[in-house]
């Protein structure tokens, strides 16, 4: 095994050269690294929150909410489903998580109950998402099942994750750590970020944008009046018309946005949301624009009117503005959020909390500190334990780092105190890897062999040994990976990485060295026995 391969020697080489050129970027300044040639490494080390200092933030789904849009859904196909079936029914109603109404007729049981059958949809597994029940009396309740509610919620926070992700990124906050966390729970930290609130306004707002007619046949209504089924009271941004009747059904919907930005009004100057539909949008606002003309349009978001023009003239090209009480800020972060895409259910904040850039430098230095502590403790051992083959060792392990820190630089991996953690284990597992050797080496000494031949017989024979306990190792590695979140996955993922570096830093590279040793002094005794 100690046989000088070129293929070895290529390979040590190359793996010394990966490393210095991956972990270079992070000790250059950035006025160096702004200049470093295009074709050469320029990732760095992505910081965790509690090294960089930053914002974290824990929400949930609203599964109530989302639960009652979905009856709200249902309720309109249920309307539909029964004209269709010709049954007449009264007091349809969404109350207690379900849809109740009445048949005119108790006679038409039969009929009413094979038409709602038909409402809702199918669940992956097989079964609807909804149970329809009724009484003698011709009472009807649709509800949910609690598996379609489960299923409503993952899917929402599947949604959710992606639609927060492009929100963040559109505020320039870089590589924000987002992951579900429960079944209806999101965490979120974004390093470097020390304001959470900007982070709340902007995730927070489901942004649910709908274009709906106002009845206009309902004029100053309050909160509480009664309006007919297909109407409901929103309230309303001007104070001079504190809440206003439009219609349930939407007319376009936030989703035909391709794209927003802010503006402002030709006519007054102020700051104004101007957007673009996509073809189906631009064919259903102009039907509508020109339909309804002199008619109030509502402009509604997260079911508050923003505003409600009478419509002048038909809007055929799918461009317009939203007007409101905007200020350029606020016109610019609703721009943002209709670009990203509405959330599918409101957010809840459940925690939220903030590590200073003071306390984040602080743990980088305590992190370094412990790292240089601890190398230097292993170096001392493994050099004052073997002499000189321990000084391959502690070259070994000096490449060994350098190619951790390539390898987690080249992969954009978020360093964190576990992480800090993580590498001085790997050195302690690649140390142990050569005391495994060198021990084996010195019963081979001890019991007549040459040195040349004990050396070789010291590397295969304990080849099992190491790979054996290297193997349990990534296995627990890949565990805590699959499993764990946060800084237990950093941790996890900076020791596989150093598992892997370990086990080649200690066998090939101090092979390649003592290869080295042996060729240039014809040593007949080991220096360790």
């Amino acid at each position: 095994m100690l046989a000088l391969s070129r293929w070895k020697i290529a390979l040590v080489a190359l793996s010394v050269v990966f490393g210095i050129l991956f972990s270079l970027p992070n000790v250059l300044p950035d006025g160096v690294l702004a200049h470093w040639p295009g074709f050469l490494p320029h990732q760095r080390l992505n910081l965790g929150l509690d090294l960089q200092g930053g914002s974290s933030l824990l929400y949930e789904v609203d599964a109530a909410a989302l639960a009652k849009e979905r009856l709200g859904d249902i309720e309109e196909e249920a309307t539909s489903e029964l004209h269709d079936a010709g049954v007449q029914f009264q007091n349809m109603t969404l109350t207690a998580g379900a849809v109740t109404l009445k048949i005119a007729n108790p006679a038409q049981a039969d009929a009413a109950q094979s038409a709602l059958a038909k409402v809702g949809g199918s669940l992956p597994g097989g079964g609807s998402e909804v149970t329809v029940a009724h009484d003698a009396a011709g009472g009807f309740t649709i509800a949910l099942t609690q598996q379609a509610i489960s299923q409503e919620t993952r899917n929402a926070v599947l949604q959710s994750i992606e639609i927060i992700r492009r929100r963040i990124d559109l505020l320039g906050t870089k590589e924000p750590d987002i992951r579900q966390q429960g079944s209806s729970r999101i965490a979120i930290e974004a390093p470097g970020e020390s304001n959470p609130q900007q982070l709340k306004d902007v995730i927070g707002q489901t942004a649910k944008l709908t274009f709906r007619m106002v009845d206009e046949s309902i004029p100053n209504p309050t909160l509480s009046q009664v309006v007919p089924p297909d109407d409901e009271v929103l309230p309303e941004e001007d104070a001079r018309e504190p809440f206003i009747v439009v219609k349930r059904r939407v007319s376009v919907d936030g989703g035909m946005l391709t794209h927003a930005q802010q503006g402002f009004d030709q006519q007054t100057s102020m700051p104004v949301v101007e957007f673009r539909l996509n073809g189906e949008g631009a064919r259903r606002f102009g039907q509508v624009t020109t339909q309804y003309l002199q008619h109030r349009f509502a402009i509604v978001l997260d079911n508050k009117v923003i505003s409600a023009p009478v419509i002048q003239s038909p809007i055929i090209g799918g461009q317009g503005q939203i007007t409101g009480n905007f200020t350029i800020d606020g016109a610019s972060r609703l721009a943002l959020l209709l670009n990203s895409g509405a959330l599918p259910a409101p957010l809840a904040v459940i925690e939220e909390g903030t590590v200073g850039a003071d306390l984040g430098a602080d743990a980088v230095r305590a992190g370094v500190t412990g790292l240089a502590i601890g190398g230097s403790l292993i170096f001392a051992f493994i050099i004052l334990a073997y002499g000189l083959f321990g000084v391959f060792a502690a070259l070994a392990l000096i490449v060994n780092l350098l190619m951790m820190f390539g390898a987690l630089s080249m992969t954009q991996a978020t360093l964190t105190l576990p992480g800090i953690a993580g590498l001085i284990l790997t050195m302690a597992v690649a140390v142990d890897a050569n005391v495994l050797i060198y021990e084996r080496m010195r019963d081979e000494a001890n019991s007549g062999r040459a040195a040349m031949s004990a050396a070789d017989a010291g590397y295969r024979r304990a080849m099992s040994s190491i790979f054996d306990a290297n193997v349990t190792t990534m296995i627990s590695a890949l565990i805590m990976f699959s499993f764990g979140v946060g800084p237990v996955k950093g941790f996890a993922w900076t020791l596989s990485i150093g598992v892997l570096t370990s086990v080649f830093s200690a066998i090939l590279v101090t092979q390649v060295l003592i290869g080295w040793w042996f060729r240039a002094t014809r040593a007949k005794a080991l220096p360790i026995a």
